[in-house]
Formats: structure tokens, sequence, C-alpha cells
């Protein structure tokens, strides 16, 4: 059996990584033209599921690696007030492992095929029942199954499903990222919390790795690359629905709107790294008909978008990629043809994938700040 999986996103690589595990050959094709062509995120909360799904599709001899990147992470998500003071709660704590995208991401890539450059154009079912990929430089890919993990903006999504669409949520964030230094480290009891103010809200968490990845890697699994990045703060600013940034740089519109701000606050905006912050939108993709029974399907952002307010985008993609994988494999060991494992993967992954969609909508409002 020969898969390809279009986008080197976390739910595409863990894929591909899971199959080629169990024997299955499988090619990731990603249409950046470098692996490092673009930011790759922060932090992420994964829950049990999305960290078992994920430790399911990775080698056995790097479960120590993966638990020396990774931290625990329990919070008392609280309301504050601009000088962080309480003035509410947003719920029950919380609790989960925490993961830098970045690490996680050069941890999947190890070993894989990765053609890079490769834009999805379209593709055909061919008489005997595989499908042919076709991309904008390169040759062809031929294979008994099409995944498309390439996310929001899935090209994979827009012939196979062409009526499901994203839909924008009209909420905008500014986001970025700034090294854990003691006196941020003072502000622990705002990670995890929201903090407004000024027509804002800002969210702050800390990503802490138990040893450092690039020296983790060197000495856990010395096959694996990985990023050399230390402790840093996460900080998210949701600006009021359809707002602008105002100001030509994510920092000056954080800043911009901090007049008055606790002075740590105001200090850890303006120690952020400049090349790793930006605007971004907050767009859903929710799961509605089903598409008629073939080689090719969907997994992660590209069939269920979901709002970063439920914490739940990363974990169900990681939760798709060991579904399908499963499947896969019942496949390739003869116990159900190719299309009963697809559609097996479908029907599950509809149902749990519509309701992360619905939770995390659910979650947004109290994120959201009210304009002043």
């Amino acid at each position: 059996m020969r898969v390809s999986v279009v986008g080197a996103g976390l739910g595409g690589l863990c894929l591909a990584q899971g199959l080629r595990g169990a024997g299955i050959e499988a090619a990731v094709y990603e249409r950046d033209p470098a692996i490092t062509a673009r930011f790759q995120g922060y932090r992420l909360v994964l829950n049990p599921v999305g960290f078992e799904a994920l430790r399911g599709c990775l080698p056995p001899r790097w479960y120590p690696l993966l638990d020396e990147i990774v931290d625990n992470a329990h919070v008392q998500p609280l309301i504050l007030d601009s000088q962080l003071n309480q003035i509410g709660e947003l719920g029950p704590a919380k609790s989960g492992i925490v993961v830098d995208r970045d690490v996680l991401r050069h941890l999947l890539l190890t070993g894989l095929t990765v053609h890079t450059g490769a834009a999805l154009t379209g593709y055909d079912v061919l008489a005997d029942g595989k499908v042919e990929a076709r991309f904008a430089h390169g040759d062809p890919a031929v294979a008994d199954l099409l995944v498309g993990a390439d996310g929001v903006g899935s090209a994979v999504r827009a012939a196979l499903s062409p009526l499901t669409t994203p839909t924008d949520t009209g909420v905008r964030f500014v986001i970025g990222r700034t090294p854990l230094t003691e006196q941020f480290a003072g502000l622990e009891r705002a990670f995890g919390s929201k903090i407004t103010g000024d027509g804002v809200s800002l969210l702050l968490g800390a990503m802490r790795f138990r040893t450092p990845p690039k020296e983790a890697a060197e000495q856990l699994a010395p096959e694996v690359t990985l990023p050399d990045v230390r402790d840093y703060v996460r900080w998210a600013m949701i600006l009021p629905p359809n707002g602008s940034l105002g100001a030509s740089t994510p920092q000056e519109a954080a800043l911009s709107r901090m007049a008055g701000w606790h002075p740590d606050l105001q200090a850890l905006i303006e120690q952020s790294d400049p090349d790793n912050s930006t605007l971004l939108s907050i767009r859903v993709v929710e799961p509605r008909e089903r598409w008629a029974p073939g080689p090719v399907t969907l997994l992660g952002d590209a069939i269920h978008a979901t709002s970063p307010t439920g914490g739940n985008g990363a974990n169900t993609a990681l939760r798709d990629a060991d579904l399908l994988r499963r499947c896969l494999i019942e496949a390739a060991e003869g116990r159900q043809d190719l299309l009963g494992a697809v559609d097996d993967y479908e029907r599950q992954m509809f149902a749990y994938g519509a309701e992360a969609v619905r939770h995390s909508l659910a979650a947004l409002p109290a994120f959201v700040p009210n304009p002043t």
C-alpha cells in the first residue's frame, strides 16, 4: 500500500510516521518551498487523547525523548485586569501536556520523505481505483490513498468537497513569544488566564522544557535534530471583532493598546521576538455532508478547523492521524478492504470533528473582548 499525504503539518506528519512504523509507504507533499520557509507556531496543550494518539504514531524508541521535550501544565484560569488583579474566573482548573509546535514538527519530520514546493493542482481517480495527484511543480504521484492534511485552505478539500468552505469568525489576534526570564516567571499567576482591559484580551502561556530540545535529542536520539529553543512565554492579544493592527508591527499593535498596563506586561511585549510575531484570523471549517466514497480523504484542519480557544485543534488532528493509521493497518493486513477502512475512519472522524468545532466556537465568546 502507498499513501500520498498532502500537507506537512502536525496531523499529516503524524500519520506518515505511524504508517512508516507499520511498514506502509507514505510520502508527504508540502506546498511551501522549504520546511523552514515560515514560522510554524508556538506552544500547544495536548490532552490525554491527543498525547496518546501522538505516542501511538511514534517509534517507541523516541518515547524518552518526547517525555523530555514536554512539560506538565496545570493552571487555574482566572480573569485579571490590566494590573493583574483578579476580577473573575474563566472556569475550573485545567491540566495537560505542553509542547512546542515547531519542536514537535521537527521530531515528526525525522526519517520521512517530504517533497517541498509541491502545491497540489488537482487529482484523478484512475481506472484501477488508485489516485493520481498533480502538482504545480514535479511529477504526478500515484497512490492507493490521497490524504488532504493541508490545513484550512486545503486544495484537496476544494476538489473533494467544494461546498465545505472556511468561515471567518471575524476575530483577529496578535501573537508572539518572549524568552522566559526571571522577571517574566513572576507572571506565573497569569499563565493560562485572561487579562482584560482597553477593549482587548491578553492570554499568556509558559513553554518550559525539561531538557532543551536540541540537547535532549543529542543525548537520547542522535538521529533526530531538534531546534535550539529555550523556555519562553507565548502571548496572544485578541482584538475586538474585525479589528486590525493599526500599527506597522505586531508588537506596536499590542503596545498601543496597553497604555497604563502593568509594567511587566508591557516589558513582556517589548522584549518579544520580532521574527516570531504576527497577526492571525480565526477561521473554522465544519464537517457537514460526506463526500462520495473513494481513495481520497481529509484530516485535521482541512475538514474540522477549530478556534484555538477550544484547545482541541492539534489534539483532534493527532486523533485523526492515529485513527486513520489503525484503519489503514487493518486494510494492509487484509482484515478489510481499503474503502471500508477509509469509511470507518471518516464515519468516526466526522462525529468527533464536528463536536470539536462546536466546542471551540462555544468557548470563543469568553475570550473575545467587549469593545470599549
